[in-house]
């Protein structure tokens, strides 16, 4: 729930192997004589002008020990390697080529290129200033969480609402009201990351007004809800005892949301920033309130409660598709500036909260806020709402109304449209890097120099392998 108002181990390239034993051999020779220095033992004077990280590609000139004496020169000149490999020429199949990845600055590699081509082929490089991101272009950027559990640093930043209520609240004057969302927000600010959360013992008039909210909505989801929500409701009754007399747990929905797309629940006491907030999808964390409106008006409610995340929101973070969709607008705003997690927070407004799509050629509702809005579900899909098409250079630029019906809505052909959308975007969003989602530690790779993009591309390769594997042995079954 956000406001919508500002406030390892690296890993090479995987080249083609290069088999040419007679430079092996020479090479083991000079390496048992004098061994290179390594990078991480490298004690650099002060005054030593800064290094950087930079790449040079050269292919061989036909001479014997041409390799070793290149690689030498790297040596002679106290250039660190961090790296060599070797691949098939892409400019002679003949040839081979050699990849050094070094530690550099600018009068070292003009220094070793000179020297360098006396005996081999320059084919590429890359200077130093190009191929990583300075140290104080990281200082500009504003904080992020890099793992899950940094989350806990930012989840408790609540901006508005929490134990504190508005004036014109409709619970404001309701003392017994007001001491039970103060029990919800202690709980919510003692909670950290990997503990259980709170089971709920909800008072007869909490279960009396989500029942209320519960039994007209499902009246409207049959002739106004997306497929897909349509398919996974049933499956929240299923797993998590969503009925209309019972308020299902946050600890029993966040293990159903696990199994289904790996998207989990972290209790929240009110309204985060949006880069607070969106930080959290990135990490397939979804902040989420355990509170019941007041029950003086149960059709209303002038901030998110549980009845908007539980009916709302989590029958569509169990849809992979639309679980992925929620988790990139969250990597895009990772150290992002304010204007562009703005712009980002408002795509996120006018699709996940008040989304609309297009299904056997009618408008369906996939939108948390409408499809916990009574009034405004069947207002959006009345035929008398203005309907744009989802452009998110244009949407990012709409008013966020939070206390009247939207002014438009925007509609989808489907996830994917809007989440290749979303893709072409984000990349027009200024960062020095990018961010990669690493689901076995849970964290984000941060990927702004050659090794960590090498990484990437590694993992990739294997992964491909798995499907090229796959692929070959359904080819043999069907005798192709």
């Amino acid at each position: 729930m956000y406001s919508n108002k500002i406030e390892g181990p690296r890993r090479g390239r995987s080249f083609d192997s290069m088999n040419i034993a007679l430079e092996e051999k020479l090479l083991n020779n000079e390496i048992n004589k004098s061994t290179f220095t390594k990078i991480e033992e490298n004690t650099e004077k002060k005054n030593t002008p800064e290094k950087g990280r930079a790449a040079i590609i050269f292919s061989l000139k036909n001479e014997v020990g041409g390799l070793v004496k290149a690689l030498k020169l790297f040596q002679e000149n106290h250039v660190n390697l961090v790296h060599i490999e070797s691949r098939k020429s892409k400019r002679r199949n003949s040839e081979f080529e050699i990849f050094v990845d070094c530690d550099s600055n600018h009068e070292q590699l003009n220094e070793i290129i000179q020297l360098l081509r006396k005996h081999v082929n320059i084919v590429d490089l890359e200077p130093p200033d190009n191929s990583c991101l300075l140290e104080e272009d990281m200082d500009n950027v504003p904080w992020f969480p890099k793992k899950i559990a940094d989350l806990d640093k930012c989840a408790n930043r609540v901006l508005m609402y929490g134990s504190d209520l508005d004036a014109d609240h409709p619970g404001f004057k309701d003392n017994v009201y007001r001491k039970r969302r103060k029990y919800f927000a202690d709980l919510a600010m003692g909670y950290r990351h990997g503990d259980p959360i709170s089971r709920i013992e909800f008072t007869e008039e909490e279960v009396k007004t989500w029942g209320v909210v519960y039994r007209e909505l499902n009246k409207l989801y049959p002739t106004h809800a997306c497929r897909e929500y349509l398919k996974n409701l049933p499956l929240l009754a299923k797993h998590c005892e969503c009925r209309e007399d019972n308020i299902p747990q946050l600890e029993d929905v966040s293990r159903f949301l696990r199994e289904r797309t790996g998207f989990t629940i972290r209790p929240v006491a009110g309204y985060l920033s949006p880069r607070d907030f969106l930080a959290g999808l990135a990490f397939r964390v979804f902040h989420c309130t355990q509170y019941v409106r007041h029950s003086s008006d149960p059709l209303y409610t002038p901030e998110p409660d549980t009845c908007h995340e539980l009916l709302g929101h989590v029958p569509l973070l169990a849809e992979p598709s639309f679980a992925q969709f929620s988790q990139e607008i969250g990597l895009a705003s990772l150290g992002a500036s304010d204007d562009a997690v703005q712009k980002l927070a408002t795509c996120y407004f006018f699709t996940v909260e008040f989304g609309l799509c297009k299904q056997e050629g009618k408008l369906r509702a996939y939108g948390a806020g409408l499809l916990s809005s009574i009034s405004e579900l069947k207002h959006a899909l009345s035929g008398n709402a203005r309907i744009m098409p989802f452009d998110p250079k244009a949407t990012s630029k709409q008013e966020c109304i939070i206390t009247t019906f939207q002014d438009v809505y925007f509609v989808s052909d489907s996830f994917e449209e809007a989440k290749v959308k979303m893709r072409e975007f984000a990349k027009t969003i200024k960062r020095p890097f990018t961010v990669r989602y690493n689901p076995y530690t849970q964290s984000v790779d941060v990927l702004r120099d050659t090794p960590s993009i090498n990484s990437v591309v590694e993992e990739l390769r294997h992964e491909l392998d798995i499907v090229g594997d796959a692929l070959s042995r359904l080819n043999k079954q069907l005798g192709v």
